[in-house]
């Protein structure tokens, strides 16, 4: 009862709180609640920084898991293979884990200042036209849409490498364990079959696998969703908003604006993408369960 308790109030206390602020005019210091309806909601969606920051997430959600499934199971087939050393290159891959994104935000941030980090890196060595990384406003393959160009911010790049070299060791330790699960029965069944290494990967090993990869998917997606501390250490809202993220845009609407209505339909907002990739999991999997 006293946690059932707790989380009432902490939880979907403040939630229901939230959600009544975000339907009044409280956008001043002085509390105002009178009803609004959804005319915060509406404001938001002709806002071309909220525009921006939806762009922003749906490339950032969408390049982020690709980049953690893909390098995370490839390194988990490299360390599967029994190579020398195994102990020390787990530990290697999986060290990013250890940090915070606030850590990683300021180490990245360095690493690719156009200026100094990698750059200079490749400036020795003769290369010409560096990228500007983080701080490059062009959006690629774009077009027109509601407010802003819609396509694929440059800049956004810079943020997808950093989220990836941290997490990809998520995916490594998932997928390693699926995989010292799977019996060399079945890979020798299938070579006697006449299966090629690249076919026992494509159509036994990864199939069984399925289940982890779509575990991987949800929890990466909920956190490159609300994403907010990488994103705010490493370049903030960027240049034309080339990095904004809701996060971003919810933490200094609210407390260095002010607009507390506004926030709390940012923050809603961001609740419901987040439920839209759970709760369809959840269900799925007590179903399952049932």
């Amino acid at each position: 009862m006293p946690t059932i308790i707790a989380i009432g109030i902490f939880v979907y206390g403040f939630i229901s709180w939230t959600g009544f602020v975000s339907l009044t005019n409280w956008n001043t210091l002085t509390p105002d609640f009178s009803f609004a309806g959804l005319k915060n909601y509406l404001f938001l969606f002709n806002d071309y920084r909220f525009q921006s920051g939806m762009r922003n997430t749906l490339f950032f959600t969408l390049f982020f898991i690709i980049g953690v499934l893909g390098l995370g199971f490839f390194l988990a087939i490299f360390i599967d293979s029994k190579i020398k050393g195994e102990s020390l290159f787990r530990n290697i891959f999986l060290f990013p884990m250890a940090l915070s994104f606030v850590v990683t935000g300021v180490v990245w941030q360095w690493l690719l200042n156009p200026s100094t980090g990698v750059n200079l890196l490749l400036e020795r060595l003769g290369f010409e036209n560096l990228p500007q990384w983080y701080i490059d406003t062009r959006i690629a393959l774009s077009f027109p849409l509601g407010n802003i160009e819609f396509g694929i911010p440059l800049a956004l790049i810079a943020v997808v490498i950093a989220a990836v070299w941290q997490m990809t060791g998520f995916s490594l330790a998932m997928y390693l364990a699926g995989l010292r699960g799977i019996s060399e029965e079945i890979k020798e069944a299938a070579r006697v079959d006449g299966a090629t290494e690249f076919q026992i990967y494509r159509k036994v090993i990864f199939p069984m696998l399925m289940p982890i990869t779509v575990s991987i998917v949800i929890i990466m997606g909920h956190i490159s969703l609300k994403i907010f501390d990488l994103i705010y250490a490493m370049t903030g809202s960027g240049a034309n908003f080339v990095t904004d993220v809701p996060g971003v845009y919810m933490f200094e609407t609210t407390f260095r604006g002010n607009f507390f209505a506004n926030g709390a339909a940012i923050a809603i907002i961001m609740l419901l993408l987040v439920a839209i990739v759970i709760v369809p999991y959840l269900l799925v999997n007590r179903k399952g369960e049932a």
